[in-house]
């Protein structure tokens, strides 16, 4: 959870529209290489929006992005990237979703499998490979051979992070993905990502699991109605926010972030 001073994603003035209603206003980040990035914010403020944006899985609509070393304007005409490099730049960034999303008709093993062998052209014993150590590294080393259909929401998430990995991603991002989960499950997806984070991962993460965003965060960031309201060190913004609406979002997870581990 240490920044090396690389930036690796900056956003400046992004904007999101959907005809007339702006989802996305003038939203800016800046996430050095290693750095645990947390969006907060109540339930449709833009948080997975402006996620979405990053990855390109949405257009956005004005401002400028950044990724590595590649620098798109959209304020520029036909400046979203197409095709092949469209592609080349969605390989830099790995992204988990609320669903899981999972082949049902492949185990495991080969959902983590597919996207080496079949975007990177992996020979097959080396992608098994990379995909047992990563089934390994998020606890289901024992489950490779399961289908989808016989694994736990839990299981189903680990197995949806490690397949994110296997494309060796510069930064993750995890859009609420605990959010689908039953409550005794989450935990075990949040150790994934708590280990994740120590191992120096580049990390952007929406959560509504602030304990998490307390332990783990480097920087948080507030949303509410498409803005950035605050943003800051984790702990200032989380037990000493200065802005009302982050106190008054945050009031009800009071006693959750408060609390600490003996």
């Amino acid at each position: 959870m240490t920044s090396s001073g690389e930036v690796m994603v900056r956003a400046e003035g992004l904007r999101k529209s959907y005809g007339t209603v702006e989802a996305v206003r003038g939203v800016s980040l800046e996430v050095d290489r290693g750095q645990v990035v947390v969006v907060i914010g109540p339930s449709g403020c833009g948080k997975s929006t402006f996620l979405r944006c990053i990855n390109l899985l949405e257009e956005p609509s004005a401002g400028t992005l950044q990724v590595g070393d590649r620098r798109i304007d959209f304020s520029a005409r036909n400046s979203m990237p197409h095709g092949r490099d469209l592609a080349r730049f969605r390989a830099r960034i790995g992204m988990v979703f609320q669903q899981f999303d999972l082949f049902p008709h492949m185990t495991a093993l080969q959902n983590v499998m597919c996207g080496p062998v079949i975007v990177k052209k992996m020979p097959k014993p080396e992608a098994e490979t990379v995909a047992r150590d990563l089934l390994a590294k998020v606890g289901l080393a024992a489950f490779t051979d399961r289908f989808p259909r016989n694994l736990s929401g839990g299981q189903q998430q680990r197995v949806a992070i490690a397949r994110a990995m296997a494309m060796a991603p510069e930064i993750m991002l995890f859009d609420e993905v605990t959010s689908a989960l039953d409550p005794e499950l989450v935990g075990e997806v949040l150790d994934v990502m708590k280990q994740l984070a120590t191992d120096g991962t580049t990390m952007i993460v929406v959560t509504h699991e602030m304990a998490f965003a307390r332990d783990v965060a480097d920087h948080v960031l507030v949303m509410d109605a498409g803005q950035v309201v605050e943003q800051g060190r984790a702990e200032e913004v989380l037990l000493r926010p200065k802005n009302p609406r982050t106190a008054s979002f945050l009031s009800r997870f009071h006693s959750t972030i408060g609390e600490r581990q003996a």
